[in-house]
């Protein structure tokens, strides 16, 4: 799959007003929108991706090349049988998005979207209008309550716990405080899957300059959510309960890349993995 390009928003901003969105704060959904090239962000989110870009310019370069490997995550998996996929922070949709991947190999792949933020959801219902209600759904909820998402009717409509799910981690975690427990997060859907499994996982890194992270990070400081860049020790313990699959957790341009791995991709510093679930 090819690096993703910058892409056109299937709504205009004037679409989107609602009281339910919080215009005061900038949103990680709306933010990575913004690193994406899509339209779907207001000031306050483009000002902190700015501060982030002033600090680390490669960070634009960073989150393209997390949808990238989201791409190639969910075909992969798709192409080991996957059928069922839950994606969590799907983020605002755009070309490419998971149902788009899974069902270009299994056309009755079964999707949930899940997402904290109301813009999020109002996209994704106007991106999947007319999607049959048996093979997708979208959910507004907050991962920091992986039991409210698991038991939610709608969830289970779609998904059938009893065969193996993609559980879709994609830039998630790291939006979630260490007092916030996201190894207990993520332990809570591993309980809930079957065996065989899988799950796709990214996560900012510090990398060997702690000044320069706590840079990028400045730039979701009054966002809805703080950016919480661990060390890579630290995001391999969440994988201690998968079976992690080759190449393991390494930067995301270098995970089963599809061609050469561009130049400068050695900087970015979002690691990622999938496992599977013994």
């Amino acid at each position: 799959m090819p690096e993703v390009v910058p892409f056109e928003d299937s709504l205009a901003p004037s679409t989107w007003e609602s009281t339910s969105i919080d215009t005061s704060k900038a949103h990680p959904a709306r933010i990575y929108n913004y690193f994406l090239g899509g339209k779907d962000n207001y000031a306050v989110d483009r000002e902190a991706a700015e501060t982030a870009l002033r600090a680390v310019p490669e960070v634009r370069a960073g989150a393209r090349a997390n949808r990238a490997f989201l791409g190639r995550a969910v075909r992969n998996a798709s192409m080991a049988g996957i059928t069922q996929f839950l994606d969590l922070g799907t983020g605002i949709p755009g070309p490419g998005n998971t149902g788009d991947i899974a069902r270009s190999i299994h056309p009755e792949a079964r999707v949930v979207y899940v997402d904290n933020d109301p813009i999020v959801a109002t996209h994704s219902r106007a991106l999947l209008s007319g999607a049959d209600p048996a093979l997708t759904a979208i959910l507004e909820a907050d991962i920091r309550d992986p039991t409210s998402i698991l038991d939610d009717p709608t969830v289970a409509k779609v998904l059938d716990f009893q065969r193996p799910i993609a559980v879709l981690m994609v830039a998630l975690l790291h939006f979630i405080r260490d007092e916030e427990d996201p190894a207990g997060v993520l332990a809570t859907f591993t309980d809930a899957v079957a065996p065989g499994s899988m799950l796709v996982l990214s996560h900012a890194t510090r990398g060997s300059d702690p000044e320069r992270a706590k840079s990028v990070a400045s730039g979701w400081t009054n966002a809805t959510s703080q950016l919480v860049m661990r060390s890579v020790p630290e995001v391999t313990q969440f994988l201690d309960r998968w079976s992690v699959l080759e190449p393991g957790l390494v930067q995301v341009p270098q995970w089963r890349p599809d061609g050469d791995v561009p130049e400068g991709s050695e900087l970015i510093q979002i690691y990622g993995a999938v496992g599977v679930k013994p």
